[in-house]
């Protein structure tokens, strides 16, 4: 079984030792709907951060739209006024492709220019296919092909291990 607890725990810690060192300045933190918003609102209580918790939609910014259509459940994004000069911490559930912080970048971007950009996602699987990488990783899991991971929530907030049906 996967202990949430400890993998946030990690995560938290990371994010603790890249928050002195690259000196974040009151970073906002940023949560991608909808699991990386669960993961956000716990990481945004631990670090006791001064800024409100900003949440992001990604829907219109993804590049399979086209493929996908509009998801019925969109919901606005929230992120402060201001971005440009910002230290942004950016927080996602599972990186797998890189396609989903892609996506957020591009809509981070359309609000303004942040100073810098901190990646933090709660768990990395094998896939990458855009040339990006999380800063701060609460754990690595490695899957075959016919495996996903899927996070429920957000209480409790779990790790769900699925089999994906090759036949659909």
């Amino acid at each position: 079984m996967i202990n949430i607890d400890q993998i946030l725990d990690n995560l938290e810690q990371q994010l603790r030792e890249v928050i002195s060192s690259r000196k974040l300045d009151n970073p906002v933190m940023i949560g991608i709907r909808t699991g990386g918003v669960w993961v956000a609102e716990r990481l945004h209580r631990r670090l006791a951060l001064q800024e409100p918790l900003g949440l992001l939609d990604i829907s219109f910014y993804r590049d399979d739209f086209s493929q996908i259509g509009v998801h019925p459940k969109v919901k606005p994004s929230q992120l402060p006024p201001h971005i440009e000069g910002r230290d942004i911490i950016l927080v996602d559930d599972v990186f797998y492709t890189g396609r989903t912080i892609r996506a957020a970048l591009n809509e981070i971007f359309d609000y303004g220019r942040p100073n810098q950009v901190v990646l933090a996602v709660l768990i990395e699987r094998d896939g990458k296919q855009i040339p990006l990488s999380p800063d701060c990783i609460g754990t690595k899991i490695q899957l075959n092909a016919s495996q996903r991971v899927k996070l429920t929530g957000p209480e409790p907030l779990a790790i769900d291990l699925q089999k994906v049906d090759s036949a659909a």
